[in-house]
């Protein structure tokens, strides 16, 4: 059976964000919030073990996917603004950080998925049909997703640091780009892999 194409996916209307870390998590400043709690690390640990997952860790995993899914929602409405901004409305200041973060916020979300998400339904689901080319699309898509923050990051800043002599209207379709389609990589996890997180548990 062919794999759907990624849809659409709604934005989260939040601004900015920024990341600490000492907790490893990305957070808005405009409302500003306290950061939650980062389970990456330890839910991955427990998933590496020999030791079978419970019940409850099982549902610590998906609402873990869950805040890495919205984490990366709020990226991606932070630069939807600042492509909105572009040229003469630019918070420049927000934006360069907003820059340093699309590469670690990414990384992180595509790590967890695969030392952790990718091998436990592996693991539960082996003789699905779709499974092997839908794990295999999501790996090459987080490939792409991450050179392409690189990019990004660095054209984001590089416009930052010397706006007379960039192009806005290039930046803007580099950015548009970038997070339409994060938010299509988004819908489809949100479509696909949570139900099979919600089977398991």
């Amino acid at each position: 059976m062919p794999l759907p194409h990624r849809s659409a996916c709604s934005a989260d209307p939040s601004a900015i964000i920024s990341n600490d870390d000492e907790t490893h998590a990305v957070v808005l400043l405009r409302p500003a919030i306290q950061p939650r709690p980062d389970m990456v690390s330890a839910l991955t640990g427990a998933i590496g073990s020999d030791e079978p997952t419970d019940r409850l860790q099982r549902h610590d995993i998906q609402d873990a996917l869950r805040q890495q899914l919205s984490l990366q929602r709020r990226l991606c409405s932070a630069l939807e603004e600042i492509a909105d901004a572009l040229p003469d409305n630019l918070n420049t200041q927000g934006a360069l950080h907003v820059a340093r973060l699309i590469g670690p916020t990414i990384r992180r979300a595509h790590a967890f998925e695969e030392e952790t998400i990718f091998p436990l339904l592996t693991q539960h689901f082996s003789a699905h049909p779709d499974l092997r080319a839908t794990l295999e699309r999501l790996h090459f898509e987080h490939w792409e997703d991450e050179s392409f923050a690189d990019e990004l990051a660095d054209k984001l800043a590089d416009y930052i640091r010397h706006r007379p002599s960039q192009n806005a209207e290039a930046l803007g379709y580099m950015l548009r780009g970038f997070f339409e389609g994060l938010r299509r990589h988004i819908a489809f996890e949100s479509e696909h892999v949570m139900p099979l997180l919600a089977r398991i548990g």
